[in-house]
């Protein structure tokens, strides 16, 4: 797609529903990102999201799915303390959560580790830019790449994965400049998010464009739909009609024999 020049359309999605929907509309690429501890489990941050959430979600998501790509997020420390055990969790989530692949955040500081696991046969899925694993020590959700020494950083890190094996990376909250840059010199594709429109594809967390949370919107998202709102509206008509006794009607009840119901009586 990368040498046709034709964009890559990427969304995560958490369960089957959800893929589903984001699979029948044609994306290329679903994500179950760790995001899911912050849209899903009420968490302030991905750090405390686990193998084993990791692993329930995308075997939903991979039931839901049956065209897009299904690419899973390895959680915080659990390809950190070594590249033996980064290489036992991504092949859990391959053999286990039925994944096609993994994502991993980091640059030049994880290339060994991404390079081991591509030599075991599995598909890596490279991340550089503002990497949310590591929140605490970039000092908060901030752009990244903005000064010459963390733009030289990235552009190093984007080479590494490369050369370490990734089949793509995404560029996440980086100055669109940069992030052409470093799309021109990257053989594999690039996806970007609050990257700008030069990267081969995007990626968004499907609750920002959707709506399912009002209170934020990420300056790098577009809303689609106002789905808290939508839902809202039709949950306080349900709530209406139980209340005034308009629902069920008949067409939602079932029969039986009425003979059968005397009889029950003698």
């Amino acid at each position: 797609m990368k040498k046709r020049g034709e964009k890559i359309a990427m969304i995560t999605a958490y369960d089957f529903p959800m893929a589903r929907m984001v699979d029948s509309a044609g994306v290329d690429v679903i994500l179950v990102g760790d995001s899911l501890g912050m849209v899903v489990l009420g968490y302030d941050s991905t750090i405390p999201v686990t193998m084993e959430d990791m692993l329930h979600h995308a075997k939903a998501v991979v039931r839901g799915s049956e065209r897009a790509m299904v690419v899973v997020d390895m959680p915080f420390m659990s390809y950190q303390v070594s590249a033996e055990e980064a290489l036992r969790n991504a092949g859990r989530l391959i053999q286990e959560g039925g994944a096609q692949a993994v994502k991993l955040e980091g640059g030049e500081e994880v290339a060994e580790t991404v390079a081991r696991i591509v030599r075991a046969g599995i598909p890596v899925m490279g991340h550089v830019g503002l990497t949310p694993q590591s929140v605490h020590q970039l000092g908060g959700f901030r752009v990244v790449g903005k000064s010459k020494k963390t733009a030289q950083r990235l552009l190093a890190g984007a080479a590494a994965l490369e050369q370490a094996g990734v089949f793509s990376t995404v560029l996440e909250s980086v100055p669109a400049p940069l992030a052409r840059k470093i799309t021109e010199l990257s053989k594999v594709p690039t996806i970007g998010i609050g990257a700008g429109v030069h990267c081969d594809g995007q990626v968004q967390v499907f609750h920002d464009i959707f709506g399912a949370f009002t209170e934020f919107l990420p300056k790098h998202a577009k809303r689609y739909l106002n789905l808290s709102e939508t839902i809202g509206e039709a949950m306080s008509s349900y709530v209406r009609e139980v209340k005034k006794g308009e629902f069920p009607t008949e067409s939602e009840s079932f029969g039986m024999n009425e003979k059968i119901l005397a009889d029950l009586d003698s």
